[in-house]
């Protein structure tokens, strides 16, 4: 497979047009899931390939939309990164925002964190569900992961300990 900006032999610029208003299910859409001010500043390309944009689709039909259809509109924080968009934010290079076995998100509605935590949880097939930071009450954000039928439904707790991020296995 080449570079994704060859797809279907629409030109480069054609081709960012139409990857900007593909729709990944009925609320979301690609461009919100690849928007990166990180990208933006350092000049990195978040462009999916054509197995990261299934993978994205994935997650959205399986996780984000039922989420949104449920609790409204949520906010999400960081979807795709390509590798060296990864590196730059000291992301894991395992993480599944590189879209490489799978897809993730972060999701940040405040005081709803708990609420999009616990509905994930309890009613969604997930790879991971991981309750970053924040107090026991509530957490800073929430990470979701979908790994196109290979999913672990692993709840964990991310905490800093000793200055380094540690995961946690969650504990209601």
């Amino acid at each position: 497979m080449g570079h994704p900006n060859v797809l279907y032999g629409i030109i480069p610029y054609c081709y960012k047009i139409y990857l900007c208003c593909m729709q990944l299910s009925k609320n979301f859409s690609l461009a919100e899931m690849t928007k990166s001010v990180t990208a933006k500043r350092l000049g990195i390309d978040n462009t999916p390939n054509e197995q990261q944009i299934e993978y994205l689709r994935e997650l959205c039909a399986n996780v984000l939309q039922p989420l949104r259809d449920e609790l409204g509109p949520i906010l999400i924080t960081s979807g795709l990164r390509v590798p060296e968009l990864n590196k730059a934010v000291g992301g894991s290079g395992t993480s599944q925002h590189c879209a490489l076995n799978g897809a993730a998100a972060d999701i940040d509605m405040d005081a709803k964190n708990t609420e999009v935590f616990n509905y994930i949880k309890d009613n969604l097939v997930f790879d991971q569900l991981i309750w970053e930071f924040g107090s026991k009450e509530c957490p800073d954000w929430v990470h979701v992961s979908y790994n196109y039928g290979k999913n672990r439904g692993q709840v964990l707790r991310a905490v800093k300990q000793n200055g380094k991020t540690k995961y946690l296995n969650y504990e209601s």
